[in-house]
């Protein structure tokens, strides 16, 4: 995986600047971290390689066992690292809407890239940025939320954008009407709707299924599902651009509350500073597997990939604008959020200083100290979550 060995540099120069091993505690301990990716993917790879980081940052005090597509699923993984079955792991914010809503909220607000002029493979890279600063500087209750679940976070991860990834050609307005979309996130079932789509609900490890048997036209979804579940074997056509967005809901890195408060004041600047390289590595990845499934199907005669019409896109900018309005207003009501217009005015400023932060990014190691810097250097680990 590109940026492993770059990210490993920057990690063993850094050490003396942050002083992480300057006092560790005696005694190793192995930490559980649960993804429920399977082994050999991307974020099980990164997961790997977070390990042997957190081992050589805290000077051999902690480590990580990491269980890959075994331990717990998606859905089991914030209660599992709630009760202990898991120290930390990988959680998608939105298997737990309820429990975190104002995390969720931002989570839900990914589209908004659409109006920064990002380029789409640094898409990804801003937004697990911005959720990740926010969450640990701008969001008091965002990390109350994780606390009353007996977790903390420790860093965003995110995806490249979602495309169309189809069994027949779906470029227009035409196209969209009374077609079966499997969509990901709240978001992306309005998207659907408001272009004249039905959404369906389905599992990222059914897709595949869903597919084949025609239960769904499409799935809108990253191309690093390509690879990540087979869905090169069933798709045929793939339409860029729309609907947009990335799933920035990715807490890469929760960790059990109570094994947090057991661990010393250097051992969590080690796991913080770990997770920073685990954001970085993961994110950094899961966008050029997806670059590069993109160029393969460009030369595949498997697969046509298709431009949208002027038409649909001018018509999926019009849903973007209205829908940020939309979802201020849905988590006032659901949730009870008082300032969720304040709240999204406050995380857009922040998200466009991250698409001009990123697009000098060239490789998982810039990346992880631009994280460093901007985002986990600030988390204040004596009274973080406590």
């Amino acid at each position: 995986m590109s940026g492993i060995r770059t990210t490993k540099t920057f990690l063993i120069g850094s050490l003396a600047a942050t002083s992480i091993l300057s006092s560790v505690s005696v005694g190793a301990e192995t930490l559980k971290y649960t993804t429920g990716y399977p082994p050999n993917t991307t974020a099980a790879i990164a997961a790997e390689d977070y390990a042997s980081y957190l081992d050589e940052l805290s000077g051999g005090s902690l480590t990580a066992k990491v269980y890959a597509g075994s331990l717990l699923s998606f859905a089991e993984t914030p209660s599992g690292i709630a009760h202990g079955m898991a120290d930390s792991g990988l959680l998608f914010l939105s298997y737990s809407l309820a429990e975190f809503p104002y995390s969720n909220m931002v989570a839900e607000l990914t589209m908004m890239l659409e109006t920064t002029g990002v380029s789409p493979e640094k898409a990804g890279l801003a937004y697990a940025g911005a959720m990740s600063e926010f969450i640990f500087s701008d969001c008091p209750e965002c990390t109350e939320e994780f606390v009353e679940q007996n977790q903390v976070f420790l860093g965003g991860a995110s995806s490249p954008p979602y495309w169309l990834l189809c069994t027949t050609p779906v470029t227009d307005m035409d196209d969209m009407q009374g077609k079966r979309l499997r969509a990901g996130g709240a978001q992306w079932s309005r998207w659907a709707e408001a272009m004249g789509a039905t959404p369906i609900s389905v599992s990222a490890a059914e897709t595949y299924e869903a597919l084949s048997q025609g239960v769904i036209d499409c799935t809108m979804i990253v191309t690093t599902d390509l690879s990540v579940w087979k869905l090169d074997e069933v798709v045929t056509d793939i339409t860029v651009q729309v609907p947009g967005g990335v799933y920035g809901g990715s807490a890469i890195n929760n960790t059990n509350l109570d094994v947090w408060k057991k661990l010393s004041v250097d051992q969590r600047k080690a796991l913080v500073k770990a997770s920073a390289m685990l954001s970085a590595e993961a994110t950094w990845g899961y966008v050029q597997e997806g670059l590069n499934n993109l160029e393969t199907a460009r030369s595949s005669e498997d697969i046509q990939v298709h431009e949208p019409s002027d038409a649909l896109v001018k018509r999926s900018m019009e849903f973007i604008a209205n829908d940020i309005e939309a979802v201020a207003a849905s988590y006032e009501e659901r949730f009870g959020i008082e300032n969720a217009h304040e709240r999204i005015s406050g995380f857009r400023e922040m998200l466009n200083r991250w698409s001009d932060l990123v697009e000098d990014v060239d490789d998982a190691d810039e990346l992880a100290d631009l994280y460093w810097r901007e985002a986990f250097s600030k988390v204040d680990v004596e009274h973080y979550g406590l």
